[in-house]
Parts: structure tokens; sequence; C-alpha cells
């Protein structure tokens, strides 16, 4: 009986430091996983400012809350436990939803550069339906985008994230999980807080600065933020078409050999042989949206023409 409760205790104290060992891990993957997904941060935090901007100035930070709830919620609760599952029932099937993701975020790209460089697009079409709804329902409209659009780029997140803790143990796997799932969330949001409040700063500085240095940093605040938010969007556009195609070329052996002969030929400096990567990866993206552009736009287009139909 003694030996019997001995024997449990030592197996009890084994896995505690197996456990201890494990979890001492997660912080290591989760640097090294945050490297990975560092694109699709960056871009999730410029595309999100544009749903809020435009909006009821009080409303601004209740509508950034609830998107960050619906963020957290898809990560946690929906997409973790769903990688974990798609890992141990069908492993095959995650480097093809990774590339499907990937083939959207260059698609999604291809569209921006276009509606751009074309001079109309999303921006125009708002502006002609807001005239015509209330303030109510511009704003459930602009939080269902910026959460369709959060859930996409949260599943290239969690599918990233899952792809490098595979090998690792089950404990290790949804600590990473959890910690990336909340730690980019509240980054991502917190930056976007600050971003969409800081025009509002900017005004109560011009307002109530006691001193011209402090009113002059107002002005300066209310003026940059428009073409900073221009910018933010223009490197959001980039980073999309760079992680989208750089998980499509990371799919295919024959295409991520070329970054290899790329990396290889800038060898001598690792800062241009990075730019060197990005740029090549941003053009293959701008080229792969264009190509899925060609099959996915007459689709859209017909479906939309025939519930235009059904609906009149």
């Amino acid at each position: 009986m003694a030996t019997g409760l001995l024997a449990l205790l030592d197996d009890v104290v084994a896995l505690t430091k197996v456990t201890a060992a494990t979890l001492d891990d997660v912080p290591a993957q989760v640097a090294k996983t945050t490297g990975k997904v560092s694109g699709i941060v960056i871009d999730d935090a410029a595309v999100t400012p544009k749903y809020v901007v435009g909006l009821d100035p009080q409303r601004e930070l209740a509508i950034i809350w609830n998107i960050t709830k619906r963020s957290l919620f898809n990560k946690i609760i929906l997409l973790a436990p769903l990688a974990l599952m798609l890992g141990w029932l069908t492993p095959w099937l995650i480097q093809p939803l990774l590339m499907i993701g990937g083939a959207y975020l260059c698609f999604e790209g291809y569209e921006k550069v276009h509606t751009i460089f074309a001079g109309h697009g999303d921006e125009a079409k708002e502006d002609d339906t807001t005239e015509k709804i209330s303030p109510e329902e511009l704003e459930k409209i602009r939080t269902a985008s910026a959460v369709r659009t959060d859930f996409i780029l949260s599943a290239e997140i969690i599918a990233i994230t899952y792809s490098t803790v595979t090998d690792l143990p089950l404990a290790t796997q949804i600590a990473v999980l959890v910690a990336i799932g909340i730690g980019i969330t509240v980054v991502v949001y917190g930056f976007v807080a600050l971003i969409v409040k800081a025009d509002d700063f900017g005004v109560w500085l011009v307002k109530s600065a006691q001193t011209g240095i402090g009113r002059g940093i107002g002005r300066f605040i209310v003026k940059a933020m428009p073409p900073f938010l221009k910018g933010l969007s223009w490197v959001g556009t980039a980073a999309m078409l760079w992680v989208g195609a750089g998980i499509i070329v990371h799919g295919v052996p024959a295409a991520e050999h070329w970054l290899h002969v790329l990396h290889e030929t800038f060898a001598g400096n690792s800062y241009l042989a990075l730019a060197a990567e990005i740029l090549a990866l941003m053009i293959t993206g701008l080229v792969l949206g264009f190509i899925i552009a060609l099959v996915v736009t007459p689709v859209l287009k017909l479906i939309g023409k025939k519930e235009s139909q059904a609906a009149g």
C-alpha cells in the first residue's frame, strides 16, 4: 500500500516536472510565433481604424471594445479549438486552409491597390450609402465588416501559430495559442484605440493647453492624423500582399526555393535580403491577387446581379 502510494507520488512529481518544463517553452514559442505573424498583425492594426473613423466620436471606444470582444471570442473559443481539432483529426488540411487564406489576402490586397489607382471603390460606395442610412445602421454595418475582416486575419494568425507548435506537447500548444490570441488582440486594439482617439486628444490640447507649445502640438496631431491614417492604410495593404504571398509561397516547395536563392544573393546584408524578400512577395501577391480577381470578380458580379433581380 505504502509502496503504491510512493510510486503514485513519484508519477505526480514527474508529471509536474514535465509540465513545468513544457510551460517554460511557452515564452520562446510565443516570441517565435509573433515574428511569423507580424505581417498579419500590422495589417490588422492598419485596416481596423477605417471601420471606426467617421462614426460618432462618443461611440468610438465602445465600437472598438465590441470588436475586441468578438476578436477574442473568435480566437480563443472558436479558432484555437478548431485548429487543435483539425491538427488531431486532419493535420493535412492545415496547409491548404492556410493557402486559401493567403489567396484571400492577396485578392483583398489587389482590390485595395486597384481602388487606389482607379479612384473609386468601397469608400465611394459607402459615401453614397451613408446618406441613406442612420448612424446606428452605419455603425452596425461597419462593426460587422470589421468583425468579418478580423475573423479572417485571426484565422490566419491561429493557423500559423498552430503550425509552429504541432510537434510540441498539447499543454504547450494550448498555452501558446491562448497567449498569442489574447496578446495580439490586446496589442492591436489597444493601438487602434490610441490611433482613433488621437485627434480628440489633439483637439483637447488645442482648447485646454496652457502654453503655446501644447496648443501647437495639439494642432499638429489634428493635422497629421488624416495623412497618417492614409499612410497606415497603405502599410496595411502592403502587409496584406506580403503576408498572403508569403503563405502561398511557403506552401509551394519550388517557389520557396526561389526565396532561398534570393536570400543567398543578398547573404552579405541581412536587411537588404529582408527588403528584397518583402518586395518580391508584395509583387507576387499583387500578381496572384490580379489572377484571382479575374476569376472571382465576374462570379461576385453574377451573384450580386441575381440577388438584385430576386429583391426586385
